[in-house]
C-alpha cells in the first residue's frame, strides 16, 4: 500500500508498504483460458420456475389523457394526493398566525379609536315629546306657507310675482319632505355640537 507524505516543497513523497501482498501476475502470452466447461443447470426451467413462484411485479401507475393512448406517469402529474399524507397538512403556518394576530390587534386598535371619536361626538336621541313638537312646528309652518301661497293672485304677470310663487313652492316642498322624514322615522338622533 502506498502512503503519501507532503513535504515543505509541496510535492508528495511516496512510501511503499512491504507487508501488502502483491497482485497476481499478468498471464503470459502462451497461457490459454480453460475451455469447454459446461454447467448442468437448466436455465430455461429455472427462470420459468422463478417467474411462476415469484411475486408479481406491481405495474407503474400511469394515466392516459387522450383517446389516442398517450401515457404519462401518475406520480408527477398532481393527480395523486401525496401532500395530504404529510404530518403538517392542514396546519396553518406560523407566519400566517402571526400576521392574523397583527391584523386582529390593528382592527381592535382601530375600533377603540372609532369608539373614542364617537363618544367625543356622541349623537343625542330626540325624545318623543321633542319629536312631536318639531313635527307640529313643521306642520304649522307648512300651513302658513300654504295660506300665503293660496293668497297669491291667479294671474301672475310680473317677474317678482313669479319669483315669489317659486320660492313659496320650494318652501312647501322642503317642509313636506321634512315632515315625511320625521313621520317615517320614530327614533331620531341629532348631532351634539358641543
Amino acid at each position: 500500500m502506498k502512503t503519501e507524505r507532503v513535504t515543505g516543497g509541496g510535492s508528495p513523497e511516496k512510501k511503499f508498504d512491504r507487508n501488502v501482498p502483491k497482485k497476481p501476475a499478468v498471464p503470459l502470452k502462451t497461457d490459454h483460458p480453460v475451455m469447454g466447461i459446461q454447467s448442468g443447470k437448466n436455465f430455461i426451467n429455472t427462470n420459468a420456475a422463478d417467474v411462476i413462484m415469484g411475486v408479481a411485479k406491481k405495474p407503474k401507475p400511469i394515466y392516459v389523457d387522450k383517446r389516442t393512448g398517450d401515457k404519462h406517469d401518475l406520480e408527477p402529474s398532481g393527480l395523486v394526493p401525496k401532500y395530504i399524507n404529510k404530518k403538517d397538512y392542514g396546519v396553518t403556518p406560523e407566519y400566517i398566525c402571526k400576521r392574523n394576530e397583527e391584523i386582529k390587534k390593528a382592527q381592535e386598535d382601530y375600533d377603540r379609536y372609532i369608539q373614542e371619536n364617537l363618544k367625543k361626538a356622541a349623537m343625542k336621541r330626540l325624545s318623543d315629546e321633542e319629536r312631536e313638537a318639531v313635527l307640529q312646528g313643521l306642520k304649522k309652518n307648512w300651513e302658513e306657507v300654504h295660506k300665503e301661497f293660496q293668497s297669491l293672485s291667479v294671474f301672475i304677470d310680473s317677474i317678482p310675482k313669479k319669483i315669489r310663487k317659486q320660492r313659496l313652492e320650494e318652501e312647501m316642498k322642503q317642509l313636506e319632505h321634512d315632515i315625511g322624514i320625521i313621520e317615517k322615522h320614530k327614533i331620531i338622533y341629532i348631532a351634539n355640537n358641543a
